[in-house]
C-alpha cells in the first residue's frame, strides 16, 4: 500500500493523520488494510478513551470495599459474606438512534457480558433513557423501539430489569441516550480477568459465528458526530439474539465452576481485534490468531471485516490445553460453538494470519494500551453566562397551584412510567424486593438477609447551566435515592454522555463535570468502579446538553427493613429532613410551566448530602419512619404528590411560607432533602436522631386529598389521572 493510499484509507476510518504517522513509526512501516482497520477500531473515541483519559484519572477508584476498580470489564465490590457485586454502566446511543429495537438490544447484551466476563451472574438491569419530546413521530417511534428492544432481549434472557429513568427535552431529539446498568453477583474466588497468560495457552472463541454485522460500530457510529446521513449507518449497527446469550451465560458459568478458564472477555466494540490485544497487552504476552479458525456467516468475509465484526453474543476465553477438550464438551452440551482460533505466544506481538497468509503483525500494547491521548483544548463558553442570567425567580408566580401540580404531575419527565417498566419482566430469578417505580430497586442477595440497592441518576438541564454542579447533583441524587430505601451508598459506576470533544466548549463541560463528580464521590466515600465515556452526541453540530448519569450501589445489611415511598397509615406525621431555599434553577416547574431554562442549579452541600444518608439508614434500621422520599424533580409538590397516590391515601399540610412564596417552596428543587413519615410516637425520637440536620413537621397523613391549607386542594384520585396522563406511545 501507498504511504498516499494508506493515509486516505486511515482517513476514511476516521483516523487522524498524525495518528496514522504515528501507527507508521511504531510498526516501522506502511501499515495493510487489516491492521489499519484494527487500530482504527482500537484507537476510535470509543475504545481508547482518548480525549478523556486525562480526566478520568483524578476520580477516586479507591476504597474499603473496592475489590476491583476501573481497567477490566467491569468494577467489583465486597457486599458481605464472601459475596461481591459486579456492576457497570455503559452507553449504546448512536446504535439506537439508527436502529432503536437493535440498538438498544445489543446494549443490553453487551453490558451483560461485560459482567459475565468478570465471572458474576448477571441478576439485574437498570435503563436509563433520554429522548426528545414525546410530541413527534420520530421521537415516539425512537422511545418505543428502544423499550422493545430493551424488554425483548432482557426478558428472553431471564435477567430483571429493575429500574431506571426516561426522560425527555428537546436536546436529544436528533440524539437519544441509552445508557445500560448491570450488576452481577460472584465470590471472590470465582473473579475472572480478561488476561492471556501461559505461552501455548488457547484462546477459544465461544459463541455466535461471526458476520458483517456491527462492523465500524465504535468508529462509524460511536465516534462521529450525527448527521443528516446517519440512515446510511444501518449497517454497522449490531444484531442480538437473546437466546445465543442465554446458552452463552450459562456455558461460560459452568467453565468457571469447574476452574477451566485461565482468562476470560467478551466481544464487544472492535469485536476480536480488541479481545485479541487486551487479553494479550494485559498479561504482557504475544498470540498467534488463525482468522481460518473462525466461524464464519458469510465466507467471503476478508481478514478486516472478521477482526472488527461485532457480532453479538461472543466470548473470548484462555484455556490451558489440556482442558481445552472438557471445555469444549461443556459448551457442547450447551449448544454453544467453541473453537480454538488463538495460541499465547512468547514475546508482545500479534500475528495474524488468513489463508496461510500473514496479514497482520503489530504490538498487542499498541493496540491496547498505547493509542493516543489528547488534552484538547478547554474553555468556558460565552453563552453560558447568558443563560445563567435568566433566573426563573423572576417570572411571574401562577395564580392556581393547584392547576400548576396537576400540569407538572403530568409532564413527560414526571408521568408515571409504568407503561415502560411494566412491559419488563422484573421479578425473575425471584430475588427482587422492590423494582421499578420508586426511589431506588432493591434485590435481595440470595442466602443472606442483606439487599442491594441500586440506582441511575442525571439531569441534563443541570448539566447545561453548570455541570460541575449537575454532576455533583447527579452523584447525590442517586445516593440520595439509594438511602431513602434504608442502605448505604457504596460505589458508582458512571457513563458520560456528552458532544463533540473536538469542541473546546464541550471539553470544559467534560472537565467540570468529572471534576464534580470526584469532589461528590469524595464526599460520600463512594469511589468511581469504572464505566463508559460516551462523546460525539450531536446532530448537525449541536450538541446535547452535558448528561454524565451516576448509577449508585449500596447496601442494606437488613432488606426485610426496607423502606418505600407510599404514605402508609393514617396519622403518619409528615416530616421534611432538610431545607428549602429559593432555588428553580434548571427546574421542571420552569421548564413545564414557563418553557424556562435558565438561572444556576440548586447549591450542592455535600456535607449535609452525607449526614443525611447516614440518617436516612439509621432511621429504617431502627425502624423509625413508615415512607421515605428524596426531593429532587418537581420539588416539595411532586415528591408529596407520588408518596400519595403511591399509597392511595392523602395528607394535610401546613405551609411554611406566604402564599405569594408558596409555588417557590413547593417546587424548588433544593438538594439534601428527603421527605419521610413516622408514627406520632416516633416523632421524639426523630428529632433526636437527626442531631444537627434541619427537620420540618409538614402536616398529617389522611383523608382523600392532598390539601395544603390556603394552597391547594387536589384529590388523590385527580393526582393519579394527572400522573398517568403519558400514554404509550404510538408512531
Amino acid at each position: 500500500m501507498s504511504e498516499r493510499s494508506g493515509l486516505e484509507l486511515a482517513l476514511s476510518l476516521a483516523l487522524t493523520k498524525d495518528e496514522y504517522e504515528r501507527i507508521v513509526a511504531t510498526l516501522g512501516r506502511e501499515p495493510n488494510k487489516t491492521e489499519l482497520a484494527m487500530y482504527a477500531a482500537m484507537w476510535s473515541e470509543h475504545c481508547s478513551y482518548k480525549s478523556s483519559k486525562v480526566y478520568l484519572k483524578t476520580l477516586p477508584t479507591e476504597g474499603e470495599h473496592i475489590v476491583m476498580g476501573p481497567g477490566e470489564n467491569a468494577g467489583v465490590v465486597d457486599v458481605g459474606d464472601g459475596l461481591v457485586a459486579v456492576f457497570k454502566l455503559e452507553s449504546h446511543n448512536h446504535p439506537s438512534a439508527v436502529e432503536p429495537v437493535q440498538g438498544a438490544a445489543t446494549g443490553v447484551g453487551g453490558i451483560v457480558r461485560d459482567v459475565l466476563a468478570t465471572g458474576a451472574r448477571p441478576i439485574a438491569l437498570l435503563d436509563p433513557l433520554r429522548f426528545g419530546e414525546p410530541d413527534t413521530w420520530r421521537n415516539r417511534r425512537l422511545l418505543g423501539g428502544v423499550v422493545s428492544g430493551i424488554s425483548q432481549y432482557g426478558n428472553s434472557i431471564g435477567i430483571p430489569t429493575i429500574g431506571g429513568e426516561v426522560k425527555f427535552d428537546p436536546t436529544y431529539a436528533g440524539n437519544p441516550l441509552v445508557n445500560v446498568m448491570c450488576i452481577g453477583i460472584t465470590t471472590r474466588e470465582r473473579i475472572q480477568h480478561a488476561t492471556a497468560s501461559g505461552e501455548g495457552n488457547v484462546g477459544l472463541l465461544l459463541g455466535a459465528k461471526t458476520g458483517r454485522d456491527g462492523i465500524g460500530g465504535v468508529s462509524v457510529l460511536a465516534s462521529r458526530p450525527f448527521d443528516a446521513e446517519a440512515e446510511a449507518k444501518r449497517p454497522s449497527v449490531q444484531v442480538g439474539d437473546p437466546f445465543e446469550e442465554k446458552i452463552l451465560i450459562e456455558a461460560c458459568l459452568e467453565l468457571i465452576d469447574r476452574g477451566l478458564l485461565v482468562g476470560l472477555g467478551d466481544l464487544g466494540g472492535a469485536g476480536l481485534s480488541c479481545a485479541v490485544s487486551e487479553t494479550a497487552s494485559r498479561g504482557n504476552v504475544g498470540m498467534e490468531v488463525d482468522l481460518d479458525a473462525v466461524p464464519l456467516r458469510e465466507a467471503d468475509m476478508e481478514p478486516f471485516e472478521i477482526l472488527t465484526s461485532e457480532s453479538q453474543e461472543r466470548m473470548f476465553a484462555i484455556v490451558d490445553p489440556e482442558h481445552v477438550d472438557e471445555a469444549v464438551e461443556v459448551c457442547r452440551r450447551w449448544g454453544v460453538p467453541a473453537v480454538p482460533v488463538a495460541r499465547v505466544s512468547r514475546g508482545s506481538m500479534l500475528t495474524i494470519r488468513h489463508r496461510g497468509a500473514l496479514v497482520a503483525s503489530v504490538p498487542a500494547r499498541s493496540l491496547a494500551d498505547e493509542g493516543p491521548v489528547y488534552e484538547r483544548p478547554a474553555s468556558r463558553p460565552d453563552w453560558i453566562d447568558v443563560l445563567r442570567k435568566g433566573d426563573p425567580l423572576a417570572l411571574p408566580a401562577p395564580d392556581d397551584l393547584g392547576e400548576v401540580l396537576r400540569k407538572v404531575l403530568s409532564s413527560p419527565n414526571i408521568a408515571s412510567k409504568e407503561w415502560v417498566w411494566s412491559q419488563y419482566d422484573y421479578l425473575v430469578q425471584h430475588n427482587t424486593f422492590a423494582g421499578p417505580g420508586g426511589d431506588a430497586a432493591v434485590i435481595r442477595l440470595e442466602g443472606t438477609s442483606r439487599g442491594i440497592a441500586v440506582s441511575t441518576d442525571g439531569n441534563g438541564r443541570y448539566g447545561q447551566l453548570d455541570p460541575r454542579l449537575g454532576a455533583m447533583h447527579a452523584v447525590a441524587e442517586a445516593a440520595r435515592n439509594v438511602a431513602c430505601t434504608g442502605a448505604r451508598p457504596l460505589a458508582v459506576t458512571n457513563c458520560l454522555n456528552f458532544g463533540n470533544p473536538e469542541r473546546a466548549d464541550v471539553m470544559w463541560q467534560f472537565a467540570e463535570a468529572v471534576a464534580g463528580m470526584g469532589e461528590a464521590c469524595r464526599a460520600f466515600d463512594a469511589p468511581v468502579t469504572g464505566g463508559n465515556v460516551s462523546f460525539y452526541n450531536e446532530t448537525d453540530g449541536e450538541s446535547i446538553h452535558p448528561t454524565p448519569i451516576v448509577g449508585m450501589l449500596g447496601i442494606l445489611e437488613d432488606a426485610s427493613k426496607r423502606v418505600d415511598i407510599a404514605f402508609k397509615s393514617e396519622g403518619d406525621v409528615v416530616v421534611m429532613l432538610g431545607e428549602t431555599f429559593p432555588e428553580l434553577g434548571g427546574s421542571e416547574y420552569a421548564w413545564t410551566v414557563h418553557r424556562h431554562l435558565g438561572g444556576t442549579p440548586p447549591e450542592v452541600d455535600l456535607e449535609r448530602e452525607k449526614a443525611l444518608q447516614e440518617l436516612l439508614a439509621a432511621l429504617a434500621d431502627d425502624m423509625l419512619i413508615a415512607s421515605a422520599h428524596d426531593c429532587s424533580e418537581g420539588g416539595l409538590a411532586v415528591a408529596l404528590a407520588e408518596c400519595a397516590i403511591e399509597g392511595g391515601i392523602g395528607a394535610m399540610i401546613e405551609p411554611v411560607v406566604e402564599r405569594d412564596e408558596a409555588h417557590v417552596w413547593l417546587f424548588s428543587e433544593s438538594g439534601a432533602r428527603a421527605l419521610v413519615t413516622c408514627a406520632q410516637k416516633d416523632l421524639a425520637k426523630l428529632r433526636k436522631r437527626a442531631g444537627d440536620l434541619p427537620i420540618t413537621v409538614l402536616g398529617t397523613v389522611g383523608g382523600d386529598a392532598l390539601a395544603i391549607e390556603g394552597v391547594l386542594s387536589v384529590p388523590v384520585d385527580d393526582l393519579i389521572q394527572a400522573s398517568e396522563h403519558i400514554a404509550a406511545p404510538r408512531p
